[in-house]
Order: structure tokens, then sequence, then C-alpha cells
């Protein structure tokens, strides 16, 4: 007489009854050949920057040697002592920080107040304002540069620190961001909080504000780097060299009577993207994990 087993109560248990499948084992070749695209793309990615950073410490003599050498053969920094002594490179690195800091202190506060608007509150047209924001992202900022340059001159304001900094207190990409960060906070903690009497403004800064932490350093950072960066719009609003930014004063001397002086410009380039490799590093952890919060929208 046969016996009929009785099923487990539990399918979890059968399941780790079973034995598990056999882990397929990745071919040493197909490691071998990862790793060098990866290393060779590293190294040509790499390439520029460290010829940039060897040549800021060569004199001019050995910069113009053939055949060029890669490492310096006699060291020096006077190319950097010149951009303190013989060019005016506090004044342009005073003007970046200004320009850069207010910016991004701009568009983390007005980003934020009109990407909570978008995501929870409700009034007319707020569909068709979001759509604008997004069609606003796909338009390249040059194409504004025309209308920005006429209104900021009959303002009055040519060739002073409003008119860098006014026209990018707000950019789409932040709104976009931050709109997409607060639509995954939950709506019963904001109604808990207006049935404790507060108000819109009290929710924005007291309950919402403080869980943007990732998104806000994203913004942050991507609004640092864009505004440091930043060529165009200096060079049409700057008219003396006493409002000139980093990136313009670098190709002011890359033209001028300096142009064929190339470690002191390789010395400038160097300055320039040092505080931005700073501040990357620095946030690399809060950059990675707002891009990776907001990209689950």
């Amino acid at each position: 007489m046969s016996t009929i087993t009785p099923p487990s109560p539990h399918p979890a248990v059968d399941r780790l009854a079973q034995p598990a499948p056999p882990r397929r084992r990745r071919r040493p070749t197909g490691r071998a050949l990862t790793y060098t695209v990866l290393v060779v793309g590293v190294l040509l990615w790499l390439l520029p920057f460290v010829w940039m950073v060897l040549g800021s410490v060569k004199t001019q003599r050995e910069i113009l040697t053939k055949p060029p050498t890669i490492w310096p053969q006699d060291p020096t920094f006077d190319n950097f002592g010149r951009w303190f002594t013989d060019l005016n490179f506090g004044q342009f690195f005073t003007n970046s920080v200004v320009v850069a800091v207010v910016t991004v202190l701009g568009n983390l506060l007005f980003c934020s107040m009109v990407g909570y608007a978008l995501a929870k509150m409700d009034f007319p047209g707020k569909k068709a304002l979001f759509a604008l924001v997004m069609i606003m992202l796909m338009v390249p900022g040059v194409v504004t540069f025309v209308p920005l340059f006429v209104q900021v001159t009959s303002l009055g304001l040519l060739n002073t620190y409003p008119a860098l900094i006014l026209p990018f207190l707000t950019q789409p990409l932040g709104v976009f961001l931050m709109r997409q960060f607060m639509l995954g906070i939950p709506e019963p903690l904001m109604e808990a909080a207006r049935i404790d009497g507060a108000g819109e403004l009290r929710i924005f800064a007291r309950v919402v504000m403080p869980l943007c932490g990732p998104p806000l350093a994203t913004l942050g950072i991507l609004t640092f780097l864009g505004s440091w960066n930043n060529f165009l719009w200096p060079l049409v609003a700057a008219q003396s060299q006493d409002m000139y930014t980093l990136p313009v004063a670098l190709s002011l001397y890359s033209t001028g009577q300096q142009a064929t002086d190339y470690g002191l410009l390789l010395a400038g380039a160097v300055l320039v993207i040092t505080p931005i490799l700073l501040l990357f590093v620095a946030l690399q952890r809060y950059f990675v994990q707002g891009i990776a919060t907001v990209g689950l929208k």
C-alpha cells in the first residue's frame, strides 16, 4: 500500500529544500576583455587632464621641446605664481565665487518652491505650467541671450553682478528634479501637518525641505558646475575685466599677448578646474544618491 506525502504548509520551505541552480561562471576571456576596454577608456579620458597638469609645471622652453617630454625635467611653479602676481587672479576668482554661490542659493530656494507647487498643490494651469517647464528643458540657452541682453541693458544692470546672476536663479532642470523627488513624499505626512494647523509655507519649510537633502545636493552641484563653467553669458554681460569670471579671463589671455605662453594657460586651466573637482569629491556620495533617488520616479 503506497503512502502519500503531505505537502509542506510553507511553500518557502519547499523552495529551500530544493537544490540551488548552478551559478553561471563568467568566462575569464570576457572578463579580461571588459577590464581591458575599461582601462583603455579611462586612460584616454585622463590623458588630457594629466597632460594639462604636467604641462603646468614645465617651463616654456621644455613645453616647446621636440620630441615632447612627458615628465617635467625641471619642475617649476612660476606659471601659477604669475597668475597671482602679474595677472588679476584674485578678482577673477572672487567674481566666479560670488556668481556661483549666489546662483546656487537662488536655485535651491526658487526651484524647491516651484517644485513643491507642481508636486503637492492643486491650482488651475498646473499641468500646462509643468509642460512649459519640460519644453524649456529642450530649448538651448544660447537662443535666449539676445532678449536677456536687451532686458539687462534696459534695466541698467550691464557689467554688474545682478546681470551675471539674475538670468540663472531658476533653471528648468532644477524644477524638474525637485518636483520628481517631492512626488514621493507621503501625503499623510503633510495631511497630519495641516491638521495640526500648519500652513503651506510652514509645511514646505518644516516638513518637506528637511527630507530633500539628496536632490538639493544634486541640484547644488549641477548648478555650481554650470555657473562656474559658464562662458558665453559672462563674456556678453561683463564689459570690463573687473567683472570677468575665470573662464572669460582664461580665454582673454589665450588670445592676447600670452596666447603662446602655454605654461601660463595650462596653469590657469588647472586653477579653474581645481575648485569644482574638490567640490565633486567632497559631495560625490550625495550627488550619486540624489541622482539615484530621482531616477526611481
